[in-house]
C-alpha cells in the first residue's frame, strides 16, 4: 500500500508554483492528499477544500487581542481557515505531513500527533517566516512574534526543515536550532531556444503577483523613463484584494502604449509564454529580511525562458546572474536605477545574455532541488533507496 501524505498549504494551491512542483515529487512516493484553498491539483489523489474567503491568521477582535497579548497556544487555532483545516482533516490519519510555510507548522503536528507521535512533519518554510509582511505595521506588531513563537515550538520537532536558499536557510539554523536544507523555487528544465529580437522594441516582461510591496508601480514608472523603443508586459495574478491593487497599477501606466497587463497564466505555461519577450526585470527594495536575501520563483521563470536578465541588488541573485553573465544588477533600488540599468544593454548584449540563459537552463533547473526533496521523503519513509529519480 503507497504511503498516505498530506500536504498542507494556506494559499491557492494551483497558483502556488513551489507547492505544484512539490507535489509532483511527492506523488511519485505515495497518495497525496492536498489541504488548501483552490480546486484539486492534477497531482494530488484526493483534496481537502479551504474555503477562500477564510483567514489563514486571526482577525476577530478576540483573535487580535490574543496576537497582541502573546496568548499564542490560544491563537494557533483561532484563524477560520485554519479551524476548517482541522475539521477537514482532523479524522484522518498520514504517513507523513508537509506543512507549507510556518503558518501551517501547529496544524501539521497537531495532525501527526492524532495519528501517532513518530508520523514526521515536513516543514517547507519557503521564505523567512518572522519577516514575511514586516513591511506592513500591523503585521511586524501582531503576527511576527507569533510567527517567531511557532517557529521556536516546532521547527526542532519538524523531522526536515526546507527553505528557500542558503541565506534564509541558516537564519532558521542559527535563530532557531533547526538543520535546513535547500530547496530553491527553480523551475523545471524546459525544452526552449532564446527567440529573436524585434527590430524597433526591446521587450521588457515581469510576472508575479498583484501584491502591494512588490514595487510593480516602480518598474512601471522605470518603463515610462526609457520612452519609444521599449515596452514592458505584466503577467500578473492578481491577490486576494479583489483586484484592487491590479486596477491601481494599470492606472500608474494609464495612457501608455507601452505597458501592457496580460492576465495571469498557468505556472506550467509561464516560460513558453515568457520565452517571446528579451529582458526579464525585477527591482525590489529590501525592506525586509526576505526582499534583502530574496531568490524567487521569476528568476529561474527567467532563466527557462531564455531571456537576458535585470534585478536590483541581492547576494542570492546577484552571484547567479554574474556567474552565468545573465544581464546587469542596478545600482541601487530606484525606478531611474532600474532604467538605467536596462538603457545600458546593448542589442548585442541582450543576444548573449539570452544565450547565456539558455546554457544555464540545466544547472538553474530545479532538478537538484527535486534531488534534494526525494532524498527527505526517503528518510521521512523510511526508505533505504528508491529508483524515484
Amino acid at each position: 500500500m503507497k504511503p498516505k501524505i498530506l500536504c498542507i498549504s494556506f494559499s491557492d494551491i494551483n497558483a502556488d508554483s513551489r507547492v505544484l512542483r512539490q507535489l509532483q515529487i511527492l506523488a511519485e512516493f505515495g497518495d497525496v492528499t492536498t489541504l488548501s484553498y483552490g480546486s484539486m491539483p492534477t497531482a494530488a489523489a484526493h483534496h481537502l477544500e479551504i474555503d477562500s474567503s477564510l483567514p489563514s491568521l486571526p482577525q476577530t477582535i478576540p483573535g487580535v487581542v490574543n496576537l497582541a497579548l502573546h496568548r499564542f497556544e490560544s491563537v494557533m487555532f483561532q484563524a477560520p481557515a485554519v479551524h476548517q483545516a482541522f475539521m477537514l482533516a482532523g479524522a484522518k490519519t498520514y504517513d507523513l505531513i508537509v506543512a507549507n510555510e510556518a503558518r501551517a507548522l501547529p496544524l501539521a503536528h497537531r495532525l501527526a500527533e492524532l495519528t501517532s507521535p513518530e508520523t514526521p512533519v515536513w516543514g517547507d518554510m519557503h521564505e523567512w517566516a518572522p519577516e514575511e509582511r514586516a513591511h506592513v505595521l500591523s503585521w511586524r506588531i501582531l503576527v511576527k512574534p507569533f510567527m517567531t513563537y511557532v517557529c521556536e515550538k516546532y521547527l526542532t520537532k519538524s523531522y526536515a526543515v526546507t527553505a528557500v536558499n542558503g541565506s534564509i536557510g541558516k537564519l532558521y539554523d542559527e535563530k532557531f536550532g533547526c538543520k535546513s536544507e535547500v530547496v530553491r523555487n527553480a523551475a523545471r528544465f524546459q525544452d526552449l531556444s532564446p527567440s529573436e529580437m524585434v527590430p524597433d522594441t526591446i521587450r521588457l516582461v515581469h510576472s508575479g503577483a498583484a501584491i502591494p510591496g512588490r514595487n510593480l508601480e516602480g518598474m512601471i514608472e522605470a518603463a515610462l523613463m526609457l520612452g519609444p523603443g521599449y515596452s514592458l508586459d505584466l503577467y500578473l495574478v492578481k491577490g486576494r484584494d479583489g483586484g484592487k491593487y491590479w486596477e491601481f497599477l494599470k492606472g500608474k501606466a494609464a495612457g501608455s502604449t507601452q505597458v501592457i497587463f496580460h492576465d495571469a497564466v498557468a505556472p506550467g505555461d509561464l516560460a513558453a509564454t515568457l520565452n517571446q519577450y528579451d529582458v526579464g526585470i525585477f527591482s525590489l527594495p529590501p525592506k525586509t529580511t526576505n526582499h534583502r536575501l530574496m531568490l524567487p520563483n521569476k528568476f529561474f521563470d527567467f532563466v527557462q525562458a531564455r531571456l537576458a536578465i535585470v534585478f536590483s541588488p541581492s547576494p542570492e541573485t546577484s552571484s547567479l546572474i554574474e556567474a552565468h553573465n545573465l544581464g546587469a544588477v542596478t545600482e541601487d533600488f530606484s525606478p531611474e536605477s532600474l532604467a538605467a540599468a536596462v538603457r545600458s544593454l546593448s542589442r548585442q548584449d541582450i543576444r548573449l545574455y539570452k544565450e547565456n540563459s539558455h546554457r544555464a537552463a540545466q544547472a538553474l533547473s530545479s532538478e537538484q532541488d527535486e534531488n534534494t526533496e526525494r532524498g527527505i521523503l526517503q528518510r521521512c519513509l523510511g526508505l533505504q533507496s528508491t529508483d524515484q529519480s
